[in-house]
């Protein structure tokens, strides 16, 4: 049986080069089909383009205020209780407009693995 609880281990929380910092919550071989990691993002801060293969996204906002871009949409704010859709092959980055930082989960499906990323803006 798998575990029922997975507890966060503040520990794990590391920086990525898309200019977030990211805890994985739950993300692990035995459960394909979703993975769950907390993000955040610090104030004045925009991630980088980016878009995952084969993967949907969701961001549900926990904390903090933020401006999101997905695909050729026009820019939306987000804030507390938003959760923003995002489908797979589809561009993405969010901005911090607040004054502390941005907190929200990213939720894949099928569970996130690093080969599905793909940098928008590598030259």
């Amino acid at each position: 049986m798998k575990k029922a609880i997975r507890k966060l281990d503040e520990a794990g929380e590391f920086y990525t080069a898309e200019r977030c910092f990211v805890n994985e919550v739950a993300n692990t071989p035995d459960d394909p089909d979703v993975s769950i990691a907390r993000a955040r993002v610090a104030p004045g801060v925009t991630t980088k383009w980016h878009r995952l293969r084969d993967t949907g996204e969701r961001y549900v906002i926990l904390a903090g205020e933020g401006m999101i871009e997905i695909g050729d949409l026009p820019p939306q704010q987000v804030q507390p209780g938003d959760v923003a859709l995002i489908p797979p092959l589809c561009r993405q980055r969010i901005s911090n407009t607040g004054k502390e930082d941005l907190i929200f989960l990213c939720v894949c499906s099928p569970r996130f693995r690093p080969e599905a990323y793909e940098d928008l803006e590598q030259q």
